[in-house]
């Protein structure tokens, strides 16, 4: 679930909205909403997938860390959260506030993080961002924050959080100032989550800060997505390949894992070796299983019937990196799901040198692809592909699924903006692509009439 931010006060106050990153591109998400002096730091994400991504996360901070207040996590995913150890470690020593699934999962990610950064950096004779000291202070920062709990700031007004159903404890933010309510969507959850509930409504918005991942496109797969992967399990073993899986660690590897799980329950595909190849993954998972008051209601019903949601016979969870390089001798047919979702790095890449080449094999997506990343290029039909320093034959079949998204698509996105549309006065579209941002934001002033814009970097504006 993703994070609303709702700030509460009498008297209009001065306020600002700063884009630090999310401006027209997808990660790196952080914004600074400025009331009264009072500085809030809502997300302090990575940048990822452009060839400038490692650039602008080492470039010192538009703004001084010392001075912020507080600092409001929508979500764990790391282009939200990736960058807080580096705010902590230039000075940042205020509270952080989040639901604790976010916090039990970012303590997690960002280890995780350091482990494979100090890995980047000693290849490329770099320092790493932050240390392991950073991670230790910021989770020391962190203040619980329940769905609907009123958080005061100073006399500025007040915040809560509300369930934003993009993954395990993410939020809106919502924000009430002024008489004025100010909405932060972090990312929204698509309304076809396997394990999630539904977001919650956005109501009475005067301003709203709205993601756009898929602001200029409409999901197709939704309705027969499981229907696909279990098509694509069938035929990689009649094919006797390898079905490969580059999975997001959070929610998109549990909704596989349960979709998994439960088309074996009802004998509806083959009894192959599935390898959960991704120690952050394992971790992640063991995570979901301590929040199963966070599942949708038909979730909680099956739990209590079954406890093994993410668990079967074949399924293997590979912790270490000899245990990953054994699943090669584990005959065909056989699925592999491995990190990184987009194919940035992780275990995938080992295993699609080894099977890309293989014409019996499919590379299944099942998110996501930021321009430039491995990803991205496979599924724009690279025939060839350069992984660590290789040059690699791409034969084996390419294939998608986007019905597993955890991000709203643009009607699913324009229906949320339509519940609160006669009180909106204005949108900052963002977090997508220029063309998704762009294309959303002129969707608002069509269909409703409202202000709206796809900010630029460093845009400062007064609210």
């Amino acid at each position: 679930m993703s994070l609303y931010l709702f700030v509460v006060s009498k008297v209009m106050k001065n306020v600002s909205l700063s884009f630090f990153g999310g401006a027209q591109e997808v990660t790196g998400a952080c914004y600074l909403l400025e009331i009264d002096g009072h500085k809030i730091l809502v997300d302090c994400g990575l940048f990822q997938g452009s060839r400038f991504a490692d650039e602008k996360n080492r470039n010192s901070f538009p703004f001084d860390p010392k001075l912020i207040e507080i600092l409001i996590v929508t979500h764990a995913h790391i282009d939200h959260i990736g960058r807080i150890p580096k705010l902590y470690h230039d000075g940042f020593r205020g509270k952080i506030y989040s639901t604790l699934a976010t916090k039990d999962l970012m303590e997690v990610v960002l280890t995780d993080a350091l482990m494979l950064m100090e890995k980047e950096c000693k290849f490329h004779k770099e320092e790493p961002l932050y240390s392991i000291d950073d991670v230790r202070g910021v989770l020391k920062l962190f203040q619980q924050v329940d769905y609907y709990q009123k958080i005061e700031i100073g006399d500025a007004g007040y915040f809560e959080l509300l369930n934003s159903g993009h993954i395990l404890g993410s939020s809106f933010i919502k924000f009430s100032i002024g008489g004025k309510i100010i909405i932060f969507t972090g990312d929204v959850g698509s309304t076809t989550s396997v394990l999630l509930p539904l977001h919650d409504d956005i109501r009475n918005a005067s301003i709203l800060i709205i993601e756009s991942a898929y602001g200029n496109r409409i999901h197709k797969h939704t309705m027969d997505k499981t229907m696909m992967l279990e098509r694509a399990i069938e035929d990689v073993t009649r094919r006797k390949g390898t079905l490969m899986m580059p999975v997001f660690a959070t929610e998109r590897t549990q909704d596989v894992l349960f979709e998994i799980n439960t088309m074996l329950e009802f004998k509806r595909i083959p009894d192959i070796p599935v390898f959960l190849d991704s120690p952050l993954a394992v971790r992640v998972t063991e995570v979901f299983k301590r929040h199963p008051d966070l599942y949708k209601d038909e979730i909680k019903m099956l739990l209590r019937a079954h406890k093994h949601l993410f668990d079967f016979k074949h399924l293997k969870f590979v912790e270490s990196k000899d245990d990953s390089k054994k699943i090669n001798n584990v005959p065909a047919p056989k699925m592999v799901l491995a990190g990184a979702g987009m194919m940035t790095g992780g275990r995938i890449l080992h295993h699609a040198v080894r099977y890309l080449p293989d014409p019996a094999s499919i590379l299944l997506i099942v998110g996501w692809q930021a321009a430039g990343s491995l990803g991205r290029r496979l599924l724009d039909h690279a025939k060839e592909v350069k992984i660590r320093g290789q040059m690699v034959k791409v034969r084996a079949e390419i294939r998608i699924i986007d019905g597993y998204s955890a991000h709203a698509d643009e009607l699913e996105l324009t229906n949320l903006i339509a519940k609160t549309k006669d009180s909106l006065e204005k949108v900052f579209v963002v977090q997508g692509e220029p063309d998704a941002s762009m294309s959303l934001a002129q969707t608002v002033k069509d269909n409703f009439g409202i202000w709206a814009e796809a900010p630029r970097f460093g845009e400062k504006h007064e609210l």
